[in-house]
Parts: C-alpha cells; sequence; structure tokens
C-alpha cells in the first residue's frame, strides 16, 4: 500500500500538469486561427503533444505492476508468517518434557493449520471450541487486581475463564480451555512471566499440585533469555520455594559514562580524580588481571624485606619507617559491584577483574571483551601499561627454559618468584637496570639465610649504566655486590640451553654459566593491542599512543600512564614508565575528561632504593650519555631511604612529592657550606645532566625532599655559569 500510495503521489501532479498543458495549447490555437478548438474529454487528455496517447497506457500499466507487486507482498508476508507459526507449534510439540496428551494435540493443530488455507484466526482446535490467536500487543495486559489475586490466591482457585498470558514477548499468546492438556508448564511453577507480575516485590503463589492448571505458553523466546527458559523448564524446587525464572546473572553492564581500560596505578588515579570532579559519576575499570588495583614498587622493594610470612598472601609490607600498609589502594569495600555500577545512586567506582578488551569501535563508542561482552561508554581512558620485554634468545630457547624463566611485573610474578628463590639453588638476574638491580639486593638480602646463589649480568659497565654516570655506577656495584650477589658486567648473551636440569647461560665472549633459574628484566614493551581497531596513532620513536598536551587521542578518548607518548613543554616529546608519571597523568587525564581542558606540564620523578641505605631519585632526562656534573657531601644518618620514608610518613614517595610546592623551598645562605667532597663514598649528591648547557635531568643521591626545587630548575630551563651554586639549593652541606 505504501508503494502505490507512493506512485500515484508521484503520477497525479504528471496527469494534472498534462491537462493544463492541452488547455494552454488549444487556447493558444483558438487566439492563432480566429476560432475556439472543441475542446477534448479529460479522458482523452495526454501528457504528450496534442494527438499522442502512449503515456497513459503507460500510466497503466506502471498502476497495474505497482498493484500487482502490493498482491505479491502481501501474499508472501502472511505466507511466511503462517510458516513461522507452524514451526513454532512443532518446536514446541518436541519438547521433552511435555506430556503425550499435549503432544499430540499440539500436532494435530499443526497439521490442520498446513492443510487449511483460511487465514491464521481460523485454525481450529482438536477440541471443540476454537483456539483464539492474537498479536499480545492487542491482548490486555495483567492489571492490577489481576496481580493482587494472583499473590494472594493459587492459580487453582482462579476462574476457569481467566487465562495466564505470556506478554513479555512481542509473539502469539494462545489461550487454551482448562480442559486442555498442560503444555510447558510443571505444577510446581510459579507465575512470573509477565512484567507486571515482575515488579512486585512479593513472589507469586505457586500453583497448587492437587489440581493441575494447563496452560500453553506460545512465544518466540530469544537466545538472550535462555536462562529464564531453562529455569522454567526444571522440575526443582518444592512448592513453598518458588523459583524465580530470570536471566542468568551477568556482571557486565551494558553501559558506563566512564570507561577506563587497564587497572593500575594510572586508571586508578583517573577514577579518583573523575569522582573527585563529579561525585556522582559512574566509574568502571575493566582489567586483565584478577586482583584490584594495587602500586607495583613495593613488588620489588619493600615486600622483599617482610619479616612477616604471611605478607605473600596478605601483601601488607612494612615501609622503611616501620609503618605498615597494604599494596592495594583501596579494600574491597571501596568498589562496588559492575553489575550494581547502574544502579547506585550515587554512583561509585566498579572494577571488572579477568577481563581483557579485545577491540574498541570508536565511532560507535563501543569496546568487546575477551569473552564476548560489549560495553557502550561516553568517555574511555587507555591505561594499558606494557608488558615485560624478553631477550629473543631465551624466545627462541625452547618450552623448558621459557617455563624457568620469570618476566617480573605482576603480584602472581611476585608470589610465583618468591616460592622459587626457596626451592632452587641459584637464581640468575639478567639486566642492570632499576628492576634488575632492585631485585638483586632484594634476593642477595636473603642469599646466606636460605643458601640461594644470586647472579646478575648486564651488557653494561656497572649496575643502572644506562642512568648514573660510569663512576657513580661503578660505585654502585660494588655496593650491591656486598649485598651478597655476584655481578657479571659486559654480559651478552648469545644462546640459552637446558642440559641435565640445568639451564646454561653462554655469552658471546665464551663465558659460560649455569643456574636453576632465570628472571628476565630487560624493560618494558607498552601495550598498543588496541591502536589497530581503534586508529590509534602510535609513536614509531618511543612507543605508545600519540596524545596532544592533554593527554587526548580522540575527542573522548584519553591516554594516561606508560603507554601514553606526550609532548612535554619543556624536554619535547616522551614517553615515561614510572609510578609517579602514572599517579600525574592518570589524574590530569580524569580532570579532562570531567570537563578540565589542562596540559600536562609536570616533570614527574622516579626513584629506586638497592635496599634501607641506599636510594635515589630522579626527573627529566637522566641519560649517562649526556654530560654530566656531580656535586658530592658526607652523607650523615638521616641521609637514607629509610630516614626519608620515617620524615615522610610513606614508602611512596611520590605521594609526597607531587603534592609539595617549589617555590616554598629555599636554600640556606646563613653559613658558608663546606668544600665539596669528591670522595669514593659518594654519600650524597647532586647529578645535573647537560644538554646545549642547559639542565634537563637531575638525580638526587641519597638526598629526600628536594625534588620540587628539582623540578623549577628543569622547568626554568636557564644557562648556569656554576652549578656548585645551584647545588646549595638543595643544602646538601646540612649536618
Amino acid at each position: 500500500m505504501f508503494k502505490c500510495k507512493t506512485v500515484w503521489n508521484k503520477l497525479a501532479p504528471l496527469a494534472r500538469a498534462s491537462s493544463m498543458l492541452c488547455l494552454q495549447n488549444a487556447r493558444k490555437s483558438a487566439l492563432r486561427h480566429g476560432r475556439r478548438l472543441e475542446m477534448v474529454q479529460k479522458a482523452q487528455m495526454s501528457s504528450g503533444s496534442a494527438g499522442g496517447g502512449g503515456e497513459n497506457t503507460l500510466y497503466y500499466v506502471l498502476i497495474g505492476a505497482t498493484c500487482l507487486g502490493a498482491g505479491v507482498y502481501a501474499y508472501r508476508t502472511v505466507s511466511g508468517d503462517k510458516e513461522r507459526y507452524n514451526e513454532r507449534m512443532i518446536e514446541i510439540a518436541s519438547r521433552p518434557k511435555q506430556e503425550p496428551q499435549a503432544a499430540e494435540a499440539v500436532a494435530e493443530v499443526v497439521t490442520e493449520s498446513i492443510e487449511d488455507a483460511a487465514p491464521l484466526e481460523s485454525i481450529p482446535e482438536p477440541s471443540s471450541e476454537p483456539v483464539k490467536c492474537e498479536p499480545v500487543a492487542e491482548e490486555p495486559l495483567v492489571t492490577e487486581a489481576d496481580v493482587e489475586s494472583t499473590e494472594t490466591e493459587p492459580v487453582a482457585e482462579a476462574p476457569v475463564t481467566e487465562p495466564i498470558v505470556e506478554a513479555s514477548i512481542p509473539e502469539p499468546t494462545v489461550e487454551s480451555p482448562i480442559r486442555e492438556p498442560v503444555v510447558e508448564a510443571s505444577v510446581t511453577e510459579p507465575v512470573a512471566e509477565a512484567p507486571a507480575v515482575a515488579q512486585s516485590e512479593e513472589p507469586l503463589a505457586p500453583v497448587v499440585e492437587s489440581e493441575p492448571t494447563p496452560v500453553i505458553i506460545a512465544e518466540h523466546v530469544p537466545e538472550a533469555l535462555s536462562g529464564s527458559e531453562s529455569a522454567a523448564d526444571s522440575k526443582a524446587a518444592p512448592a513453598a520455594e518458588p523459583v524465580e525464572p530470570t536471566a542468568a546473572p551477568s556482571d557486565v553492564p551494558e553501559h558506563a559514562p566512564y570507561l577506563l581500560i587497564g587497572g593500575g596505578t594510572a586508571s586508578f588515579a583517573a577514577a579518583r580524580s573523575i569522582r573527585a570532579r563529579d561525585p556522582g559519576a559512574r566509574v568502571l575499570i575493566v582489567t586483565e588481571e584478577s586482583d584490584l588495583p594495587y602500586m607495583r614498587p613495593p613488588l620489588s622493594k619493600e615486600l622483599w624485606f617482610s619479616d612477616d610470612p604471611k605478607a605473600i598472601e596478605t601483601l601488607r609490607f612494612k615501609q622503611w619507617n616501620g609503618k605498615e600498609r597494604s599494596i592495594y589502594f583501596q579494600p574491597p569495600s571501596f568498589y562496588v559491584s559492575p553489575a550494581d555500577l547502574a544502579k547506585v545512586e550515587n554512583g561509585g567506582v566498579a572494577v571488572l577483574t579477568g577481563r581483557k578488551v579485545v577491540h574498541m569501535d570508536v565511532r560507535g563508542n563501543k569496546v568487546k571483551l575477551s569473552d564476548g561482552a560489549e560495553i557502550s561508554y561516553e568517555k574511555c581512558l587507555i591505561a594499558t601499561g606494557g608488558v615485560p620485554r624478553n631477550l629473543q634468545v631465551i624466545d627462541r630457547a625452547g618450552e623448558e627454559v621459557m617455563k624457568r624463566t620469570t618476566l617480573f611485573r605482576k603480584i602472581e610474578d611476585f608470589r610465583s618468584l618468591e616460592k622459587i628463590s626457596r626451592e632452587v639453588k641459584s637464581i640468575t638476574i639478567i639486566g642492570g637496570g632499576f628492576l634488575g638491580s632492585e631485585l638483586a639486593c632484594a634476593l642477595g638480602r636473603r642469599s646466606t639465610d636460605i643458601g640461594l646463589e644470586v647472579i646478575q649480568m648486564f651488557p653494561e659497565k656497572g649496575n643502572m649504566g644506562k642512568v648514573l654516570p660510569e663512576y657513580l655506577s661503578n660505585w654502585t656495584t660494588e655496593k650491591v655486590r656486598k649485598e651478597g650477589v655476584s655481578v657479571i658486567t659486559d654480559a651478552l648473551v648469545k644462546n640459552v640451553t637446558y642440559k641435565n636440569d640445568k639451564l646454561e647461560i653462554k655469552l658471546k665472549d665464551g663465558r659460560l654459566f649455569k643456574t636453576d633459574h632465570i628472571v628476565a628484566a630487560v624493560g618494558l614493551e607498552p601495550s598498543m593491542e588496541l591502536a589497530k581497531s581503534a586508529g590509534l596513532e602510535v609513536d614509531s620513536d618511543f612507543g605508545g599512543y600519540r596524545v596532544n598536551a592533554e593527554l587526548q587521542a580522540r575527542s573522548n578518548i584519553w591516554v594516561a600512564g606508560d603507554a601514553a607518548c606526550f609532548y612535554d613543554i619543556n624536554l619535547g616529546r616522551r614517553r615515561v614508565e614510572h609510578h609517579d608519571h602514572a599517579v600525574v597523568s592518570g589524574r590530569l587525564a580524569g580532570e579532562n575528561m570531567t570537563g578540565a581542558i589542562k596540559p600536562y606540564w609536570h616533570q614527574s620523578m622516579f626513584w629506586s632504593d638497592l635496599g634501607p641505605d641506599v636510594g635515589y631519585e630522579a626527573i627529566g632526562i637522566v641519560d649517562s650519555s649526556l654530560p654530566t656534573v656531580g656535586v658530592f657531601a658526607k652523607a650523615t644518618a638521616k641521609d637514607t631511604p629509610k630516614a626519608a620514608t620515617e620524615q615522610s610518613g610513606t614508602g611512596i614517595r611520590s605521594e609526597s612529592e607531587t603534592e609539595a610546592v617549589a617555590g616554598a623551598l629555599k636554600a640556606e645562605t646563613t653559613a658558608t657550606p663546606p668544600p665539596i667532597q669528591q670522595e669514593e663514598d659518594y654519600g650524597k649528591g647532586v647529578i645535573f645532566y647537560l644538554r646545549d648547557q642547559v639542565v634537563v635531568g637531575i638525580v638526587l643521591w641519597n638526598v629526600f625532599n628536594r625534588m620540587p626545587i628539582a623540578r623549577k630548575i628543569i622547568k626554568d630551563g636557564e644557562q648556569h655559569a656554576d652549578l656548585n651554586e645551584v647545588a646549595k639549593l638543595f643544602n646538601i652541606h646540612e649536618d
């Protein structure tokens, strides 16, 4: 009908135009020849030139074709509906839990409906009374009076003429007289199918066993409701305990206004920032790990020095100042359930653990999880962090070598390595950076107690050789050796094999080392698996997602933490892999997700502790290939990580450093400092890293709580004629 009307609306103006054209031609002819032409009847007029009639024939052909097409369409639609109805009736008849009489009754209905050419409304029932088939949309729903009577009386006591209607699915429902057999309902099954009934708080009364009430349910149940169908089919439950025929519960919400991908420090900092600016915000964190958000630094630091054997399970540790804290940012009670996120009145933060986002649709604003579930979002943060790198020679070495190799990153890696350290006799750590040196010192401390041999090897000439100047790197290496670690420098691994229950590590210079287990600590690879599906730009030099100064990759997508390659106003484009950067970038991304438009100007710091006595903090570009100037002084008992923790109250020193204000700290000028001591002890000091005579990085060696000053020096970007005078700002000569 719609097609016919459309064609008529197009052709009617054309017919009227043809009539007007004929009238105009007649008038012109009469004026031209001085006589009025005889008017032709309208039925003979044409849209063409005078005397032609072919267009009228075409017009009739189009009208006839349209009517024929509409008839064919209507016939196919009715035939299809009839076939679907018959298939549905056959499906009901084939269900295993039906009584034999019911199956036969439905089969007879199907047979007669196929043989009969009448419309669906006239399909006869095997009994003397016909069955009424009406769409549910036209059927009256259960009224409040019906609900009340259902709640207070069993179905068996209801009037015989009152049918039970399945009103939740837009398919035809079959009403059946009471004397007909039961289909798809057991006598102990509660009536809880209609939406109006489901809204009541009290469960509905179950069907009384003494008088079975036959009901024919003829609706189409989609796959999403398969859980409720199976619940309705089960025989379970006595009459006193009604079964709730609801869908299988899912903890994955369909929509999250704020979706944070990744469960690390950056995600938690963003969630806390979002909630601070928008108290009613609903934030969902999706993490591949099975743990709630936690801090990673203690995994290679304080947890290894704990005397509590339960610390491995509780993940509670004592800081250098003796105060105890948990590795988790917040207890489980802080978070809301993902399934309840949309229902919580004042919003909250929910964590979906053990799920990985595998696909991102930036146009549809939704993501797909590893289990196939989809979540739509309004604003999204990518804080996926990174994955530990491995040596290619280990990757190619085979399964036996990989089983005896740890890539240290997560809580499970800490627990696994701690257990291994008590079972084997030798562990070799490959890598001389922050993580490798920290783990070497941690394992070395306990090596004498448990009879463990700890070997650390790396290609540099000393520990942290890529960061510290050579003289300080060599001094640090000797410090690590005193912790009970066998340090092997200038070590390039050629291959790794497994022979006679031992791993054999062969170096390129021919040296061979045997060990029971390997820990590969050779860096981090930013996780960028979503870049392809999301169409996000990846930086070819530094890795990670390229973002603007506001940490945006798209108008409603932000990136923070290890995976973000951002533009530093003072130092150019960078990518940073440290705890403080994750905290600050996550916090800024959260603010910008709630409407703030703030650029990332913060100079993040990082720190490393080689036990409770030696530690350093660094900021900016600290690269041993740059020219450096070091200013040192004699250390005191206050110049240790332990003392710094006691003063700040936390071992996670970035928590206090990032809140301090550089302008509030000034150098003491009342007393002349003693001469700078350049001796082998290197107790404490400041190392400046220069590029074009400008300070671009600073390392504070056993100097703590002075990071705001270093941050201000880098921010100013000025050339300094005498860095000894600049070092006085850090008060390193205080007793």
